[in-house]
């Protein structure tokens, strides 16, 4: 088994580069996984990890191999450990993994899917949060259109709890977005305050996609455009936004409710 003490090691440094940047992921491929429970959870979601990276003064050599007997388990000091580490409290072990496509011709979908569309969310950790809230609610699949980042951010996968890897997700621009749904007859429940009605009388029962955009500006023109119907939570305070992810679930939910009683 390989160890590493040097910080200056070229591994280290090409797994830095993993972790701080997208374009060094979209070249090779690749991405960091930190953590037991999300990495298992990659390999559950059919990712394949090439390579096991821990501290031996904190995780389990013999436990850590068997999370993925086919890769390479490359044991680290601590302070290349440190350098690495994306959180602070951590269970001393990482993966190298490749990544896989998130087009919309690889979004497999059921009958009468329901689908959550984030568009151009802001941070990392509003995508993990909205994976989250997918997760959690059940719908059939994630898109995510104009994406300023990538997928495997550091950040998604952590704030994610590793849902990232067991969420169908597609990446595409609003046009391509758009498109897709209305070729499969899916409809499009905006969520905006333009012409709106409040989500409690809106029909989520058939195949729907229900798009949510940015905290600051909210859904672009042309999702509102294509929408069936404008869907509004009223609000009782003085504010009158919240959370996207808390918006998703409480629009995702009440879907979910609506199909539970027409099943």
């Amino acid at each position: 088994m390989k160890h590493i003490e040097s910080l200056q090691n070229p591994l280290v440094k090409q797994w830095a580069q993993l972790l701080e940047k997208p374009r060094s992921r979209r070249a090779s491929g690749e991405f960091i996984i930190e953590g037991e429970r999300e990495i298992s959870l990659a390999i559950a979601g059919g990712y394949r990890v090439r390579t096991l990276i821990f501290d031996p003064s904190v995780g389990d050599v013999a436990r850590i191999s068997q999370m993925a007997p086919s890769a390479d388990t490359v044991s680290v000091g601590r302070d290349v450990y440190r350098k690495l580490a994306y959180r602070e409290s951590t269970e001393g072990v990482m993966a190298v993994a490749q990544s896989r496509p998130h087009g919309l011709e690889n979004l497999e979908l059921p009958p009468n899917p329901l689908i959550l569309v984030a568009e151009a969310p802001e941070k990392p950790g509003n995508i993990g949060a909205l994976l989250r809230t997918a997760d959690a609610a059940g719908v059939d699949g994630v898109i995510i259109a104009d994406i300023s980042g990538d997928l495997y951010n550091p950040n998604v996968i952590r704030s994610s709890v590793g849902c990232v890897f067991t969420t169908r997700i597609a990446v595409a621009t609003s046009h391509e977005a758009i498109a897709f749904l209305k070729q499969r007859h899916i409809a499009i429940f905006a969520a905006a305050l333009q012409n709106a009605v409040p989500y409690l009388n809106a029909n989520f029962t058939g195949s729907c996609a229900i798009a949510v955009g940015t905290e600051a500006t909210g859904l672009s023109h042309a999702w509102r455009e294509a929408a069936r119907q404008t869907v509004i939570i009223p609000m009782a305070g003085v504010i009158d936004s919240m959370n996207v992810s808390v918006a998703a679930a409480v629009l995702i939910f009440e879907a979910r409710r609506q199909r539970s009683i027409n099943e």
